[in-house]
């Protein structure tokens, strides 16, 4: 395994070859529509139940999979930790949950090519990117979703967004305050 998207790209064959259902989140999500950064890890959601011996089983032999799964306290989901020691990169499946914006999320999901990765891969909608990341900026405290949802916005266009979906979910999450100060401090580009 020599690089991140290497080992991104391997995850994602192994959920197409077992037929499991999933999206790729976190900042590979808000790279793909706003500006690219760095990252250490690639998030997933996906459906496990029942699942998890077949593909945690046909893992490369690089990928170390930690025995148990723990409990990530921001969303309140499971999720599966594995380790490819050889880059110093993590990728973590979070399991699907019951949380309504979580479901409506993944519904709404779609397939795309990633120039980056090199492959079709499973993707959130650019709403859920801004909406997860608002959420975990609130939430967690994390500078760089504040960051990841500006980009998604400035690259993307403000009229490419169906505002009254993104407005729906802020309401729910207590975000529409931080939502209308990122936008308000995105400069009109002419």
């Amino acid at each position: 395994m020599t690089s991140n998207n290497e080992a991104t790209r391997q995850m994602i064959a192994e959920f197409d070859r077992h037929g499991i259902d999933y999206f790729l989140a976190g900042s590979y999500s808000s790279n793909f529509y706003g500006i690219v950064r760095a990252t250490k890890d690639a998030d997933f959601v996906a459906v496990l139940t029942g699942k998890c011996d077949r593909w945690i089983g046909g893992l490369p032999s690089e990928f170390r999979v930690d025995p148990q799964p723990s409990f990530e306290t921001v969303t309140g989901t499971l999720r599966e930790t594995i380790r490819v020691p050889s880059i110093a990169f993590e990728i973590e499946v979070f399991h699907l949950s019951d949380d309504p914006h979580d479901q409506a999320r993944f519904a709404r999901r779609r397939k795309v090519f990633d120039e980056i990765i090199g492959t079709e891969v499973t993707l959130p909608t650019a709403e859920d990117v801004i909406i997860t990341k608002l959420r975990w900026a609130l939430l967690a405290k994390r500078s760089k979703d504040t960051e990841d949802v500006r980009d998604v916005i400035a690259v993307q266009g403000d009229e490419a967004f169906d505002w009254d979906y993104i407005h729906h979910w802020c309401a729910q999450h207590g975000t529409r305050a931080l939502l209308d100060e990122i936008r308000a401090s995105i400069p009109p580009i002419d």
